[in-house]
C-alpha cells in the first residue's frame, strides 16, 4: 500500500536520510524507533507528503506522488493521509467536533455528511458527551482522541502519527495506545507510528528501527489482524 524506494533527504550539508526502503502493508501498525536524528520525522514527514525526498520514489495505493503537482499533492494528502502529532494542534476557538470536521470542509466534503462522520468517530473513541467542549475543557487523553478523530474524518489510507503519547502520563499512553489497535480491528486502519514509548513500539505488528539515516532492522513482531 504504501512503497518507498532509496529515499534520500539532506539539509545543505547535513544527509539525513541516506536511502530508504520500506513497504507497508493495508491494515499494518507499524512503528519507527531509534535515537534523536536518526531521521524518523523526516521520513514521517516525506511519507506524509509534508516534506519532499530529494532522491527516490514513494508511491501511496498505486500512485506515484513524484508526478503531483503541489497543488494536486495536498488534495491527495488531505483526502487520504491522517495526522496525529505529539502536541494534538486543535484549534482552540473551536470545539471538539468542529475541530474534527475541518479536514473535511477543507476537502469540500458535504457539511451534513461530515458532521454526521465526526459524531459517528467521537462516539466510537468514548467522547459523545465531549463532542461541545473546547480544547481547554477536556483533558490531555480526551484531546488527543479528537486529534486522532480528526485524523480519521476523510478515512485515510495510512495514519502517521508523531510520538502520540509522548505529552501524556503513562495510564493515558496505555489507553491511546490500545486505541489504535481497537480502530485497526474495527476499521483496518493502517498506522505508522513514530514513538520513543518502547512499550508501543513492542505493541506494533512491526517495528523499524533507524540509524543515521538508514532502517537498520525491520523485525515483526505480532501478525496484522485480518
Amino acid at each position: 500500500m504504501i512503497s518507498a524506494r532509496n529515499i534520500r533527504k539532506s539539509y545543505g550539508s547535513l544527509e539525513v536520510l541516506k536511502g530508504i526502503d520500506l513497504e507497508i502493508a493495508q491494515g499494518e501498525v507499524v512503528s519507527v524507533v531509534g535515537a534523536s536524528g536518526a531521521g524518523k520525522t523526516t521520513l514521517l514527514h516525506i511519507i506524509g507528503t509534508l516534506d519532499k525526498a530529494d532522491e527516490g520514489t514513494l508511491m501511496i495505493n498505486g500512485k506515484d506522488l513524484k508526478s503531483l503537482s503541489d497543488k494536486d499533492l495536498s488534495v491527495f494528502r488531505n483526502q487520504h493521509i491522517g495526522f496525529v502529532f505529539q502536541f494534538h494542534h486543535l484549534l482552540p476557538e473551536f470545539n471538539a467536533l468542529e475541530n474534527v470536521c475541518i479536514p473535511g470542509y477543507i476537502g469540500n466534503k458535504s457539511t451534513s455528511k461530515v458532521i454526521s462522520k465526526a459524531k459517528e468517530l467521537l462516539d466510537l473513541l468514548g467522547l459523545s458527551d465531549r463532542m461541545d467542549h473546547k480544547p481547554g475543557e477536556l483533558s490531555g487523553g480526551e484531546q488527543q482522541r479528537v486529534a486522532v478523530a480528526r485524523s480519521l474524518i476523510n478515512d485515510p489510507v495510512v495514519v502517521l502519527a508523531d510520538e502520540p503519547s509522548g505529552n501524556l502520563d503513562s495510564e493515558t499512553s496505555e489507553e491511546l495506545h490500545r486505541l489504535f489497535f481497537d480502530l485497526r480491528g474495527k476499521l483496518n486502519q493502517t498506522f505508522v507510528i513514530v514513538t520513543h514509548n518502547n512499550d508501543l513500539a513492542l505493541m506494533a505488528d512491526r517495528k523499524l528501527t533507524m540509524k543515521d539515516g538508514l532502517i537498520i532492522e525491520s523485525a515483526y513482531q505480532n501478525q496484522p489482524q485480518k
